[in-house]
């Protein structure tokens, strides 16, 4: 029988807890499978309304690196039987669902001792900022913990909505570093120093995460449209006019005089454009019809949109709500929380500039009702 040498030591193992949100999970996700081709190997948590999101991660890992642990989700009088993710939760049960979520702990700490003293012990617990009892839980085990937040730095400082949710934030300044889904370019201000409201914890700025756009079909479920379908609508216009992306993430309720402003402005300007605008957002009456009509210059994409492959290969003029992953090739319209609907001179006047004028150069701010030039 011939010798062997030693047994290779396994891979560094790390637990990973996304919250069950698509905005959220995918950038996770991603990161995941990043740190999968740098060798570590990773546990993905999930429930059985997430676990289907993890589908083309696996996919790409049939080697091994990447696994899921699919868990019953925690039951609680504070959310609806059925109610596991955001898509299926109105606004008003967001915050119940990060706390309700918290219920895995315990059926988390029992299955990573299970596995100390063995090769597949775990070594790190990577959790998004919504999952803030993920670092307790990393403190209990006597591993690493590392927040991740899927859409920059800013938003990790803390909400006091509730207890729970204040409680959940506060966890995460307990973590032995944050890994944000952001870059430099975009928040070079803010992450120049030392960040006194995130405990001075260090920030590792990784993103954007999102795979090459040949590598982007489904995810975040089945799209209302195809990525095919989107880009051939895009191939009609020719390299020298921009078109629009407008999206307000898919968890945001737009205020029916808000969409009316962006409507109106939208058929003013005559501006090429797509809007992502899911089930609910309510539309003046006929405005879809109006812009079909009008040499087929507008597109209003009901439902899940794609992103990756369109952003790949189109010039976007404007994205409504700052995406990290369209970045390179969105010129950027940031509409913050406003309480009443900019006006529609104001609003006509930014779309045209950043859409059409200036080549696609000008980026501009629609904040607290103002709007900004720089």
């Amino acid at each position: 029988m011939a010798a062997t040498g030693p047994t290779a030591p396994a891979a560094p193992h790390a637990l990973v807890v996304p919250y069950p949100a698509q905005g959220h999970m995918i950038p996770l996700l991603d990161l995941a499978g990043l740190l999968a081709y740098r060798g570590l190997r990773l546990t993905v948590v999930a429930t059985p309304a997430t676990a289907p999101l993890l589908a083309p991660l696996l996919a790409a890992h049939r080697d091994g690196a990447v696994r899921a642990l699919v868990l019953p989700f925690p039951s609680h009088p504070a959310l609806p039987a059925g109610v596991e993710c955001a898509r299926d939760a109105p606004p008003t049960l967001l915050a119940a669902l990060i706390v309700v979520l918290a219920g895995l702990r315990g059926p988390l700490v029992s299955w990573v001792r299970e596995r100390s003293g063995t090769p597949d012990r775990v070594v790190a617990v990577l959790a998004d900022h919504s999952c803030g009892w993920a670092q307790p839980l990393a403190a209990e085990l006597g591993v690493a913990g590392i927040v991740f937040s899927p859409s920059g730095v800013y938003g990790c400082a803390g909400d006091e909505v509730s207890e729970g949710v204040r409680q959940n934030f506060l966890w995460n300044l307990e973590g032995s570093a944050f890994v944000s889904h952001t870059f430099r370019r975009f928040e070079e201000r803010y992450l120049r120093a030392p960040l006194a409201d995130l405990g001075l914890r260090r920030v590792h700025a990784v993103g954007p995460v999102a795979p090459e756009p040949d590598a982007a079909g489904g995810r975040g479920g089945e799209t209302a449209v195809s990525a095919a379908d989107l880009c051939a609508w895009l191939d009609r216009f020719s390299v020298d006019r921009s078109v629009g992306y407008i999206s307000f993430g898919s968890m945001a309720v737009l205020q029916p005089p808000h969409a009316a402003a962006l409507a109106d402005a939208l058929e003013r300007t005559g501006v090429a454009f797509v809007w992502a605008a899911g089930t609910t957002a309510p539309l003046p009456d006929g405005f879809e019809e109006r812009v079909a009509a009008a040499g087929g210059r507008g597109r209003v994409i009901r439902g899940w949109a794609p992103q990756v492959q369109p952003c790949g290969t189109a010039r976007w003029g404007v994205n409504a709500r700052l995406l990290v992953e369209e970045l390179g090739a969105a010129m950027p319209l940031s509409w913050g929380g406003l309480k009443a609907a900019p006006a529609l001179d104001e609003v006509s006047r930014v779309l045209h500039a950043a859409v059409v004028g200036n080549g696609g150069r000008l980026r501009s701010d629609v904040v607290a009702g103002e709007v900004t030039r720089r």
